[in-house]
Formats: structure tokens, C-alpha cells, sequence
């Protein structure tokens, strides 16, 4: 089977690239040649740019896959490049959104497929439920063969999944205070991206998964509170929380408190019941407490991996004195 992955190389479809080929796909990634991830042996690579019709055309020539798979496309002009590139040229075709384009807050829990689509309060998300908008109209006028992916929070072992990245981390190692939004307790679910793999891959060439929407999640469900102690407890140290409400933190930096707002501040959990009865193997084996060992290791095996963004330490002081001057205990 010949499957197309535009992209391939970023976190959350590195694991999908290196399981699909294992698993006997003819795999073709294509990219810009600019990627800073090492692509895996066995991929065929066509550089272009899915930004650029006329490099994509020249780089996929008189190529027609069974699956192609978008990893990068986040507005409707992307998606509208793919129709141009793919309408009669597929079998199936596999468009990664979000599962923060579910309501937000949900209404109720656990969230399933079948969840309206709304959220008011981010952009990256209501441009995500506009290209399925998009698709889905393709699919219907068109037969254009889709199944749409919502992926909830997922890392790879070069990502620590909280804002701030290593940042994060390094404050936690200096005993500075570090910064955790609301009361820290409502509930979140991450997925490592070799888990998430499983479902995906399974879902290449399937059928039944066509005009069909599924999200893929691991069903380990934790506090923001217990995600920054398991952070910690890998470190060797203790978290020393401060909690700030979203709403500040949003008034002080509006692109971090989107996020928040949009997503990360309510408690968001979903039922996998749909992928799981299409793909039977698709089991989360990586908690967080054993895929963040792997992220502190990485980024302890060469200090040149442990950057640290000035600009985002100093924010989280900025913000730190101010709340701590205005609720002083």
C-alpha cells in the first residue's frame, strides 16, 4: 500500500512514520528538506513545499497514493491545496485536527466523536473545525474519500509537554517557583506519540474509517498538579507550585492564556471506545511517569539540549512577583 505523509518528522508523527514502515507500508514523505529530526531508514523523501502548489505538483509528479495523511494543515487554504493535489488522486485521505476543536468547555464527560465542535476561545482551534468544515463539504458534494484524526496533548521524548518546555524543567532544578494555572486540579490527558501510532497506523487503508472523525488519547487521566510532580519527581526534586489563574495569566502573555483558555483549563478526558473497536490493537502502554524519564534522559545526555528561553523564565518572574505582591501570604 502506498501512503503519502506530508510532514512525518514532528513530534506527534515521528512514532506513526516509523511504525507505518515497519509494518510493510510504502512510505513517502514529503518535506521541504529542512527538517531538523533525522528521517527514518526506509521512508522515500520528496522535497516540496505544501505551501507552494506548483513545488507540490513538481515534487509528486504523475505519483497517486492509497492514503495520504496531512500532518500540517491548519487552515482552510491548506486544505484547499490538498483538493487541487489529491480529489480523484487517493484513496483515502487522513487530515490530523485537534481535539480542542470540541466544545470548551465540554458540557459533559468524557468527551466522544459525536461532541459538538466549539470552541470560542482559540484560534488555532476554530481554524482546525473550519477545515473540517471544509472536508466534510468535499466529502459529500464530492465523495472525496476523508477521515479525520483529533489528537488530543502529545510528546515524544524532545518534548516536555507543559508550557515552557525545559524552561520548566531548569527552574524546577534551580528551586525557583514555577508556575501552574488554576487550582492545578482539573484533569488532562497525555498521549505519547508511540502510542498514539498504534491507532493511526491502524487506521491507514481501513475502510470503515472512511467519512468517519476519531480522537486518539490515552485514557491515563492526571491533574496539572501531578503532571509538575512527575516532572519533578524525575528531576530529584520537588515542585514548588504557585498557582495563577488562567485569566492573568492570559492578560499577561494572551498567546500562553489561549491555550488555557481555549483548552488546557478545563478538565478534558475522552472515551477511545471508536478506535479501539476499529483498531483492536490500539493499547496506550506509556504513562507519563515513564515517557517523561525518557525526556529528562534525552535532554541530560548533551547540555546543548537543554535550552533555555530567557524570555519565557523572566515572564514566569514577572508574573510570579506581581501575583505574590497582590495575594501576599
Amino acid at each position: 500500500m502506498k501512503v503519502l505523509f506530508i510532514g512525518g518528522t514532528g513530534t506527534i508523527s515521528t512514532a506513526s512514520t516509523k511504525l507505518a514502515l515497519a509494518r510493510g507500508f510504502d512510505l513517502t514523505l514529503l518535506n521541504r528538506g529542512s527538517e531538523s529530526r533525522e528521517v527514518p531508514d526506509g521512508a522515500r523523501v520528496i522535497n516540496g513545499d505544501i505551501r507552494d502548489l506548483t513545488s507540490a505538483r513538481k515534487a509528486i509528479g504523475s505519483d497517486r497514493f492509497d492514503v495520504v495523511v496531512d500532518w500540517v494543515a491548519f487552515t482552510p487554504e491548506h486544505i484547499e491545496t490538498d483538493l487541487q493535489l489529491f480529489n480523484g488522486h487517493c484513496g483515502q485521505y487522513i487530515f490530523i485536527s485537534s481535539a480542542s476543536a470540541y466544545q470548551t468547555p465540554p458540557a459533559t464527560l468524557p468527551v466522544r466523536e459525536s461532541t459538538i465542535l466549539d470552541n470560542p476561545y482559540w484560534a488555532y482551534s476554530r481554524n482546525k473545525m473550519a477545515c473540517e468544515e471544509r472536508l466534510q463539504r468535499a466529502y459529500r458534494e464530492d465523495k472525496f474519500p476523508i477521515t479525520i484524526i483529533r489528537p488530543s496533548h502529545t510528546y515524544d521524548k524532545y518534548y516536555l509537554p507543559i508550557e515552557g518546555g525545559w524552561t520548566v524543567a531548569e527552574r524546577m532544578l534551580r528551586g525557583d517557583k514555577i508556575i501552574v494555572h488554576g487550582d492545578g486540579t482539573s484533569l488532562w490527558t497525555l498521549t505519547h506519540s508511540s502510542d498514539f501510532a498504534k491507532g493511526l497506523v491502524g487506521l491507514l487503508g481501513n475502510d470503515h474509517a472512511i467519512g468517519e472523525s476519531f480522537h486518539i488519547t490515552s485514557d491515563e487521566w492526571l491533574t496539572w498538579n501531578r503532571i509538575h510532580e512527575i516532572i519533578a519527581a524525575a528531576l530529584g526534586v520537588k515542585a514548588d507550585i504557585v498557582h495563577i489563574p488562567s485569566d492573568l495569566i492570559n492578560a499577561y502573555a494572551p498567546e500562553w492564556g489561549a491555550s488555557l483558555l481555549g483548552d488546557k483549563a478545563h478538565s478534558f478526558i475522552l472515551d477511545n471506545s471508536k478506535i479501539k473497536r476499529l483498531v483492536p490493537d490500539f493499547v496506550c502502554t506509556t504513562p507519563f511517569s515513564r515517557g517523561v524519564e525518557d525526556i529528562i534522559n534525552w535532554h541530560m545526555a548533551d547540555a546543548s539540549r537543554r535550552v533555555v528561553s530567557k524570555e519565557f523564565d523572566a515572564l514566569c518572574d514577572r508574573m510570579l512577583e506581581a501575583y505574590q505582591q497582590a495575594w501576599p501570604k
